[in-house]
């Protein structure tokens, strides 16, 4: 009941790869739409912000779906992808990363979107009136004073993206030892016969990362908090 199968161990291991590249990979994208969401007013806002945030509302099986049709290798970016870099996506872990990103995306955003608005901006104001350039500005001001809101961004989409279901078994598939996460894994030993231990030991693993991750990122974010006030 307490030790872990080869095949466990393989499914956890991939989980904690698929979930910090899909978080690594992300971020400064996830940096970029937040500040875009966060700062500027421009006509097609609203539709943006609803296109990030729609795999929040989405099944994640039509997620997986639409990437299957748009980085498969027939797909509009995939192929192009295969024919120019050799580079395949679908059905392997590194899809299985993309696919977590995607879905996780919009709490990353969130989180650092929040933390955006909350910036005093006479602050960045007065860096400015003393000769500090935009990017220096950004770096030693903005950076620091969002810290908690990446932080907490990041780890809540490591926490997503660990528990990816709908959209890694559409567009990765369930290939143990490539894309087969913990979730996965856990779907396999279901509907196998006596695979009850099997599945209560992954699933107690999963709740555990999960709680971990969440855990963490409140601790951290407080002591950033702390520090900065103090």
């Amino acid at each position: 009941m307490v030790s872990l199968t080869p095949m466990e161990l393989e499914a956890l291991q991939l989980s904690l790869r698929v979930a910090f590249f899909a978080v690594t990979v992300s971020l400064p994208l996830g940096i970029a739409v937040a500040w875009i969401l966060a700062r500027y007013s421009f006509p097609g806002k609203p539709i943006l912000d609803g296109i990030i945030h729609l795999p929040l509302v989405l099944p994640p099986v039509v997620v997986g779906y639409l990437l299957l049709i748009l980085l498969g290798r027939e797909g509009f970016l995939g192929q192009w992808l295969y024919r120019i870099f050799d580079i395949t996506l679908a059905f392997t872990w590194q899809g299985a990363a993309v696919a977590a990103a995607v879905m996780a995306f919009p709490l990353m955003v969130r989180s650092i979107r929040l933390a955006l608005e909350l910036v005093d901006r006479n602050l960045e104001a007065a860096a400015f009136t003393l000769g500090a350039g935009y990017w220096n500005v950004f770096f030693t001001v903005t950076l620091p004073l969002i810290a908690p809101g990446i932080l907490a961004g990041s780890l809540l989409a490591f926490a997503r993206s660990l528990g990816e279901f709908g959209a890694t078994i559409t567009f990765a598939a369930n290939i143990p030892g490539i894309t087969q996460t913990i979730p996965l894994a856990l779907y396999s030993v279901i509907q196998t016969p006596e695979g009850e231990l099997a599945a209560l030991r992954l699933a107690i693993l999963s709740v555990a990362l999960s709680f971990a991750a969440l855990a963490i990122s409140e601790i951290l974010a407080r002591r950033l908090r702390t520090r900065m006030v103090g």
